[in-house]
């Protein structure tokens, strides 16, 4: 019975230990996501850099396998390239690293000193969890919350290390522990053991930590010729993880960098097992290294000594490693992917939500340039037809309606990840803006529509049409370039602009509207071609209607007046109560309205 009590002790402080790891890293991740973002980007082709970034990197979000996925995101957003991400992935075994580092402070002993008392991890982890429930359940915001599961993770990984360890202290002396102990004397046993572990737990931090905990308890007898083995077998074993990661639905690129972690960690273990076999069998034969018993702080130190040693190795070899994946993985037949920049949103980014609400923006600023390039070919046309852009016109509304269906599905998933205010008001500021650049898009072959009705019945504007034609279009023009150009650059002060702007227009529409019917009634203009200039005004006004909203969007992220009523603050700037947008009106007028009535 008491056998069975000790199993169901193991198991639930196991459960414990992979349940704080877990949340201990996703409150890393989300409380890290803009530096982490920004260390990212910043990765040079410079491959000692890499591998430092790839060491912070996994340090901070305590999983080498998370660092490789959001490394294998990048790859297909365009980010990095696949020299880059080899370099990334070389740090990542060395961060991982940190985990077991954390995990030695439950081998500290106070001898009456404040300090170790406070680093004892039979105080810390209590105030950890103190301090964890506080700010979840009583400071509740968004800003404290991922500090909050950092704690509670924290503490909830300690709490599992002691329950593991009042586990296993029954467990030794056994005849089970002492048949599993001498299975370990062969280091080839040892390594499949730490590998098929690893595969099953999907963690080399969480397979570590179960080692340290069962050699910290006195008298396990595992020497450090037991742990080495199978420390290195959990190095081989983060490797299936990662080829199943980089195979599903990834790049060719994504699909080598695969290929280079398995190569890099399998070339260490065996150049490292060799070593050691050779130091074990000849000079060192005789020393007590191999005797001594190898408690948390000796695996700890093994493990940070293999990755490093193992990656400043290898990184000489960083070009061989990518050309070897190169002729592992071949390239397709090249095939020519029309807007690439619309092909980034990867579901991979989601573990990072910081770093997939920054490539969200990217793709949905390039959606915005499409969406306003294809609006400004389709208004040429009603003045210069021609066939040829009309197909490229069609394509590229082909890819907007594409993109928009997957962004909307990527959003939608990220909005379950994100955790940061900000994150989030800026997602919401995504999701509204999709559809109004898609809109654009639409309004576009819309435009066409009517050029290819005037070219099939051989008829145009008139020339005072045409020139009201031409002034509408330079205003509408102006406020989508306006709006493309600070979505793209996060400009608020120029989001201001963009509202005087679009009222002058709804006030052009109106005037060109009413000028237009006078002249349909005393027959200046035919009734074809005149229904279809006012068809095309209605378009050109919502078009700078799109553009208003997403205006309000942007600005509303840190307006919270204007994020619970965009309705208010309209009405508000329209009844002139603002003295920087009456400004920009009247100056808008004059320069479109006051030529608009000059025209006869």
């Amino acid at each position: 019975m008491e056998i069975v009590s000790a199993i169901i002790s193991l198991l639930g402080g196991l459960a414990m230990f992979l349940y704080g790891i877990e949340v201990m890293g996703d409150g890393l991740k989300n409380s890290s996501g803009e530096a982490l973002k920004r260390v990212l980007e910043k990765v040079t082709g410079n491959v000692v850099m890499g591998v430092i970034t790839g060491c912070l990197v996994t340090a901070v979000i305590q999983s080498s396998t998370a660092t490789i996925v959001l490394t294998v995101a990048l790859i297909g957003a365009g980010v990095l390239n696949l020299k880059q991400a080899v370099s990334i992935v070389m740090g990542a075994n060395i961060g991982t690293t940190v985990t077991a580092q954390i995990i030695r402070l439950g081998s500290i002993e106070s001898d009456g000193s404040f300090l170790l008392w406070l680093f004892d991890t039979d105080t810390l982890a209590p105030i950890a969890l103190i301090i964890g429930i506080v700010l979840l359940m009583f400071i509740k915001s968004k800003r404290s919350k991922p500090i909050g599961d950092i704690c509670i993770g924290f503490g909830v990984l300690f709490v599992g290390l002691n329950l593991m360890t009042s586990g296993v202290k029954p467990l030794i002396g056994t005849d089970a522990f002492t048949s599993f102990l001498s299975f370990m004397r062969n280091p080839l046993f040892g390594i499949f053991f730490g590998l098929v572990l690893t595969v099953i737990v999907q963690s080399s931090s969480a397979t570590v930590g179960m080692l340290q905990t069962v050699a910290s308890v006195p008298g396990s007898g595992i020497t450090f010729a037991m742990a080495y083995p199978i420390i290195m077998g959990i190095n081989l074993g983060t490797c299936v993880t990662t080829a199943m990661v980089c195979s599903i639905g990834s790049s060719k690129d994504a699909k080598r960098t695969g290929v280079v972690h398995i190569v890099f960690n399998t070339i260490g273990t065996v150049l490292f097992m060799i070593a050691m076999t050779i130091l074990q069998n000849t000079v060192m034969a005789g020393a007590e290294l191999w005797g001594m018993t190898a408690d948390s702080g000796v695996i700890a130190n093994f493990q940070t000594v293999f990755n490093l040693v193992t990656a400043v190795a290898l990184i000489p070899f960083t070009n061989w490693l990518v050309k070897l994946s190169v002729i592992v993985v071949k390239e397709d037949a090249p095939s020519e992917l029309r807007h690439p920049e619309l092909h980034t949103l990867d579901e991979k980014l989601y573990i990072s939500p910081a770093v997939a609400v920054s490539e969200a923006t990217k793709a949905v600023a390039a959606m915005g340039v499409i969406a306003r390039d294809n609006f400004a070919k389709a208004f040429s046309l009603l003045q210069n037809y021609d066939e040829s852009i009309i197909a490229e016109i069609e394509t590229d509304e082909e890819c907007l309606d594409q993109f928009a269906d997957h962004a909307d599905h990527f959003l939608i998933g990220l909005s379950k990840n994100v955790e940061t205010e900000w994150d989030d008001r800026q997602l919401d500021m995504l999701m509204a803006t999709v559809p109004n650049f898609e809109r654009i898009g639409d309004y576009a072959t819309n435009l066409v529509e009517f050029a290819q009705k005037l070219n099939r019945e051989n008829q145009e504007f008139s020339e005072r049409a045409k020139t009201e034609l031409t002034l509408i279009g330079k205003a509408v023009m102006e406020i989508l370039n306006m709006t493309v150009d600070a979505f793209a650059a996060n400009d608020n002060e120029a989001a201001t602009k963009i509202e005087p702007l679009e009222e002058v227009i709804d006030d052009m529409v109106i005037i060109l509207k009413d000028k237009h019917t006078k002249r349909l009634k005393n027959g200046a203009c035919s009734i074809g071609p005149g229904l279809t200039f006012m068809d095309v005004m209605t378009f050109m006004e919502r078009a700078s209607d799109q553009c208003s909203s997403i205006a309000v969007m942007m600005l509303a992220r840190s307006n919270e007046e204007i994020l619970q009523n965009h309705y208010d603050y309209l009405r508000d700037l329209h009844e002139g109560n603002n003295e920087s947008y009456r400004s920009e009106k009247k100056r808008r007028k004059e320069q479109y309205i006051q030529p608009l009535r000059e025209i006869h």
